[in-house]
This record gives structure tokens, sequence and C-alpha cells, in this order.
């Protein structure tokens, strides 16, 4: 895992390779480390990767030594996953584009077991209206059993978090600037806070200052983690749309509050409201709908009792959700030939499904 850990860290170095690429070579040679030492021409079957980044591979894998990388990343100090690592987050590991390398701070159980996470996004100029609800419902999913997720923004973000908190509850904040920057400065003590009894997650490296154009991707992180978003209030052009745009292509349910057509603030609410986002009647009503949602992680099927040992090892990291090729590899630990002979007779017993674009899904 250490070897493989370092070749992660390597070909997120490799410039014009972005998350998703690095998936998709990922998936083309079965391991990093295979795919370091593949001849160039092995790149250019892999769809949409393009020349210009097939000579950039060519080019920077010749000044790039992987385990001395990894050893100057370990010297900085800052905790990260890689997706080579049991720990990274398996609901962040199916997305199109889990990030090559995670820096976290604080507890990382929140992501690791059984809990989970709502985000709550909105704008940072929130109303008083947008900022009550938003404080009564993290409130309340706090209290039944929620973690709640958002990108510690000033406004919506800021009382989302605060009001988990004060409920002793878990929550977790996205960056758009490196582990250890505090952005907005005024969320010291929230950072602080957080670190304690919460979770830090950011993708890009330490010392990374707030930049407009970083913020955006790392929403694809917040909508990654959770198993739905709730879009608190937004306007036509707040970034909580782009975390809700993320959260359909990922497959999560969308839930919006409701405001009033005079309000700027509500304009973003609404316009997903009638692009067919659930909307936010009221506590019970939320606890209901997210009660309906089904489980995107494993705990609660039981595996059927005629499979092997062997093929039970597969079936337990297939999702009831549809769950890449991939991604089974890579929590399975086995080679993907192996993995592939065995979905093709889980698939034969009847207790896996094949989908389009290589991805399994329990029956």
């Amino acid at each position: 895992m250490e070897k493989e850990r370092a070749y992660w860290v390597a070909w997120s170095q490799i410039s014009g390779l972005g998350p998703v690429s690095l998936k998709r070579i990922r998936a083309h040679f079965g391991s990093m480390e295979a795919a370091w030492n593949a001849p160039v021409q092995a790149f250019w079957e892999i769809d949409n990767l393009g020349e210009k980044s097939t000579r950039g591979i060519a080019e920077e894998r010749s000044r790039l030594q992987p385990e001395v990388l990894l050893d100057k990343y370990l010297a900085k100090g800052f905790s990260f996953w890689t997706p080579a690592d049991p720990d990274y987050p398996a609901l962040l590991l199916e997305i199109p584009s889990p990030p090559p390398v995670l820096y976290y701070r604080g507890q990382t159980e929140i992501l690791t077991r059984e809990q989970p996470a709502i985000a709550m996004v909105g704008t940072r100029n929130a109303s008083e209206y947008g900022k009550r609800w938003t404080r009564k419902m993290s409130s309340t999913l706090t209290k039944h059993g929620f973690a709640i997720a958002s990108g510690m923004a000033a406004g919506i973000d800021t009382e989302a978090h605060q009001s988990c908190l004060a409920e002793g509850g878990k929550t977790i904040a996205v960056l758009g600037t490196g582990i250890d920057v505090i952005y907005p400065k005024r969320n010291a003590k929230l950072y602080e806070k957080i670190c304690e009894q919460g979770l830090i997650l950011s993708d890009y490296p330490p010392g990374t200052q707030p930049n407009g154009k970083n913020f955006p991707p790392r929403n694809r992180i917040i909508a990654g983690i959770s198993r739905a978003i709730l879009v608190m209030e937004a306007a036509k052009r707040s970034g909580a749309l782009i975390t809700s745009r993320y959260a359909n292509e990922f497959g999560r349910d969308v839930y919006t509050l409701p405001g009033s057509l005079d309000s700027p603030q509500s304009s973003g609410c609404l316009h997903l409201a009638n692009q067919g986002a659930h909307l936010i009647l009221g506590e019970k009503e939320l606890l209901e709908m997210l009660g309906t949602i089904p489980q995107l992680d494993r705990s609660d099927r039981q595996p059927p009792p005629d499979i092997s040992p062997e093929l039970k090892r597969i079936w337990e990291h297939i999702a009831v959700q549809p769950t890449p090729f991939d991604a089974i590899v890579q929590r399975c630990g086995l080679p993907p030939g192996e993995v592939s002979s065995a979905l093709l007779t889980l698939e034969l017993q009847g207790v896996v499904t094949q989908l389009p674009g290589m991805q399994y899904q329990r029956i």
C-alpha cells in the first residue's frame, strides 16, 4: 500500500492531469505503479486523455521519484489520504473525480464509521431567515445522528457548522485553501473547534491561499462525502448551485429552502425547486424524506448464504448504489483480473448485475 501511495502522490504532480484523468489511468492499468512504468504508447488507448497530456506524462515522469516525493510529503507533517489508503472516504472514491491527495485534520472516524453526512450550503450574504432555518435544520439533523458537512465560508456555512457543534455533533469542513490556511480569518475559532470536534478536509497543498478558482472544485468533495445536499439560501450565481450540480451528477438528493420572490438570496433556491429539487417544508418533513434515501453504505446488507468466502470478499465491497469497477478493485486490494472473474461468477449467481460504464450493483 505504501508503494502505491507514493505513486498516487507522484501522479498528482503531473501537470495537465486532473482527478478524472487519474481515475481513468488507474482503471486502465490496474495500479498507479503499473501506469508509472508503462510505455507512453499505452496511454493512447485511454479515452479523452489527449496528445498533450500524453506528452506531458512522458516528460514529467522522468524528473520525479515517487518514493522520494512521498518522503518529502511526510516530512512536512501534514496528514493525508490517497485512494490507496484503506481509510480513504468510500463515498468519495466512487465519484468520477476523487482527489489523488486529500489532506485532513481532526477526527477521521467521522467518515469511516457509519454516521451519514448531510451537506448544508448557501450564500455568504445570508438573510436572517436563511440563518434561522439553517440553525434550526442543522440542530435537528445533528440530534438525529447526522454529521453536517459544509465549506466553512461566511453566512450559511458558518451557521451550519456552529449549530452542529453547539449540539455536540460532528461537522466536516471542506476548504478551498490549504489545510493550514483559515478563510475567512474571522472563522479562526470555528476552525480550531472543528479540528477538535469535527474534521477538516482539503485537496489543496498546505499553504494554498484563497483564490476564487479553487472554491468551485472543492464543492465536489462536499457533495461526494454527503448522502444529501441542503441548499439553504442561494442567489442565481451562488457557489451552492455548483454543489447541487455535483450532487445531481453523483446521484445525491438535493433539498432546497423555499424563499420569497422578492429576496435575491432565494432566487437560486427557487430555480432548484423549479428543476425538481425537494422542498424543505419543516423539520419533521425533512427527516421523513431523508429516511427514504437508499443507504449509500453496505452496513445493513447480509451476504447470500451460498457464496464462497472468496466471492463474499468481493461482494462486501459492492454497494447497493452503482459501484465503479476500479473502486471495487481498490477496496479489495486484489488484481483486476481476479476481481473481474469473481464479478462474472457473482453475476451468474444472480447477486450482482453489471451496469453501463463498468459499474456493478447488488441485486
